[in-house]
């Protein structure tokens, strides 16, 4: 089968075309013809830091974490899916698992759902990570009717799905970005935008809380931004985030009795722990875009396979709007 592979890790590093064998499905596993991955910003770090991760792939690397496709073998023990079915998830691209890149993938069924059938597989392709990642940030953090939500990011790939979340929890969404565009997906998609260059903390938190904070906020900036996050939570309030790579004092969050939670939806996969909750989050989040409830925002530029490259480089400029997708 056709892959786009990497031979060497680095910022540099190209994508090239491999013949590599087509995967057999395994007991518990799918063979997933891929027709569309989308690139996260997690796959661009295992492309230019590789094995410094700790969990990049085997060279030559196949990455690619997302996928929409259809089902072409299924494995022994499997029940719920058949040949012809057309899926989504995120179940490969680190580690010892086969990536998206390719023409034929093999996905453990745990971390799979039925494909919404409302949406293209351009665009589901462009939901699980980002959607399991944001779920999991606002049921940590408790988010429930009648609260007021802040989303960090809200344009960006967790961030867009987080919105419209919150709102289906019954949430009342403020969502920061910046730019014309941006700030009208947000918008779009439901939240009240607050421009985070021409607004600082004090003042936002002011003029939609009253000065109390929000109940809860889904950062997806992170690092830096946690500290933006700690003054505008509530007393008691949660914050939930995406990355928390940085050396922080946590004194901010302490004086408010602020809850931390810090979200890394690779580790069902990276651990084989609990990733029977990640299909169910799927079928959930399949479930909601099927209702109208939620709707992935798709960059708009289109990329081929052989083009997945210039696909990293769209995501690396800063310039997307919602999901970079590569379709087949």
């Amino acid at each position: 089968m056709k892959t786009m592979a990497l031979s060497e890790y680095g910022p540099d590093a190209p994508f090239a075309q491999i013949d590599l064998p087509q995967p057999a499905a395994q007991a518990g596993q799918v063979i997933v013809r891929v027709e569309a991955t989308s690139v996260n910003t997690i796959d661009m770090m295992l492309r230019n830091m590789g094995t410094d991760l700790g969990f990049a792939p085997s060279l030559p690397a196949v990455l690619g974490m997302d996928f929409a496709g259809t089902i072409a073998e299924v494995g022994e023990g499997v029940t719920g899916f058949a040949v012809g079915d057309e899926v989504y998830g995120c179940a490969g691209g680190l580690a010892d698992l086969q990536g998206a890149l390719a023409e034929y993938m093999p996905a453990d069924v745990r971390l799979i759902a039925k494909k919404p059938t409302s949406l293209s597989m351009r665009e589901a392709a462009a939901i699980p990570l980002v959607g399991i990642t944001a779920y999991e940030g606002l049921k940590r953090a408790g988010v429930s009717k009648g609260q007021k939500v802040l989303v960090h990011g809200g344009s960006g790939g967790v961030g867009h799905i987080g919105v419209q979340l919150a709102r289906s929890l019954g949430a009342e969404v403020f969502a920061t970005d910046t730019g014309e565009q941006r700030l009208s997906v947000v918008r779009e998609l439901g939240a009240e935008p607050i421009d985070f260059k021409t607004e600082t903390v004090a003042d936002y938190v002011a003029k939609h809380t009253g000065g109390a904070g929000f109940d809860a906020v889904l950062d997806t900036v992170g690092a830096a931004n946690l500290t933006n996050s700690f003054e505008a939570v509530a007393l008691n309030g949660h914050v939930a985030t995406t990355l928390a790579l940085a050396e922080l004092d946590l004194s901010p969050a302490h004086l408010k009795g602020a809850s931390l939670h810090v979200v890394f939806m690779l580790i069902p996969m990276l651990h084989d722990a609990g990733r029977e909750t990640h299909g169910a989050i799927l079928a959930e989040l399949a479930a909601l875009a099927d209702s109208g409830a939620l709707k992935p925002v798709v960059d708009a530029p289109h990329f081929s396979l052989t083009e997945v490259g210039a696909a990293y480089d769209r995501l690396a400029s800063g310039n997307a709007i919602g999901k970079v997708v590569v379709e087949a």
